[in-house]
């Protein structure tokens, strides 16, 4: 089962107001939420992911909040669930995330 159009504006929706800039783009068959261009949110099957990093628990813990893992597709690495109706949680975690995460290499032209 694929990520619907409707929840994946829902998740964009709900983490507006993490940054400046939030969009997704669609991979795979599923969708990569960036904030101010950085890779945050990984949605599958209507499921909202982040990576298993300090940053990430930290965030969880600073909301009295342990986390439920998941794969988000075979062969992946567990990340964690993000409940993304949670919208203090949500919002703290893409702002985090915006902040932790470096922006993507740019691909040389050949």
């Amino acid at each position: 089962m694929a990520t619907s159009s409707d929840f994946i504006q829902f998740v964009a929706d709900q983490v507006a107001g993490a940054a400046d800039n939030i969009r997704y783009r669609k991979m795979f068959g599923e969708y990569m939420v960036y904030a101010d261009d950085r890779p945050v949110l990984l949605v599958c099957d209507d499921t909202v992911y982040v990576k298993q990093i300090p940053g990430t628990m930290a965030v969880f813990t600073a909301h009295g909040i342990t986390p439920d893992a998941g794969a988000p597709y075979d062969g992946a690495k567990p990340h964690w669930i993000l409940d993304i109706e949670n919208v203090d949680l949500a919002t703290d975690m893409v702002h985090e995330l915006a902040r932790i995460t470096p922006l993507p290499k740019s691909k040389k032209a050949k």
